[in-house]
């Protein structure tokens, strides 16, 4: 799951949605030094991630990209089911998408003193760029991921993925409901 989903299904308070986006950036962090409601944030984080990462409807997903990304599908699920969140975010949410993000970036802004460095720069890039809410846009899907392209570390051909995407969008995208309806009832919190 990509970041929205994260904070999505993540304690709705500051420290609790620091440690929903922290499972993207504890790479040498001490967790046990961690305040208490930051680090149950991330093993939230990790426990939605473990859950997607052997879906069967996840799983299902991958064989759609062409062998040369098919390395990096999990990538593009990722920031695609941030999109799908946002299409159909009705059917799992009451309150305003708008609102909700605006709530988030509020709380990360609140929250950037318990963030590492690199998640805090990340995040005041995310805020300032208003992600989330181009993320509503399929073309800004594709945006980001050929932005993400450059930055991974092996050698790749997954610039321009989001034409395997727009060719398999349907199937993605009821793979994403039926899955995400799921993830929901185990994860999401009152």
């Amino acid at each position: 799951m990509n970041h929205l989903a994260h904070l999505f299904l993540a304690p709705a308070s500051v420290p609790g949605r620091v440690g929903a986006l922290l499972g993207d950036f504890a790479r040498g962090i001490d967790t046990a030094s961690l305040p208490l409601e930051v680090y149950q944030g991330l093993k939230h984080h990790r426990a939605v991630d473990a859950f997607t990462d052997r879906h069967p409807e996840v799983l299902a997903c991958k064989p759609l990209f062409s062998a040369q990304r098919r390395r990096f599908a999990g990538v593009a699920l990722d920031v695609l089911f941030d999109h799908y969140l946002l299409r159909h975010w009705s059917r799992f949410a009451a309150d305003d998408s708008h609102h909700f993000i605006q709530e988030v970036y509020r709380d990360l802004e609140l929250g950037a003193c318990l963030m590492p460095d690199s998640m805090a720069h990340t995040t005041a890039t995310m805020i300032r760029q208003d992600w989330f809410n181009a993320y509503r846009e399929l073309d800004n899907v594709g945006h980001a991921l050929d932005r993400i392209s450059t930055r991974l570390r092996r050698p790749n051909q997954f610039a321009g993925v989001i034409e395997e995407i727009r060719s398999n969008d349907a199937e993605l995208e009821a793979r994403f409901l039926l899955f995400f309806h799921e993830l929901q009832q185990q994860f999401d919190l009152p």
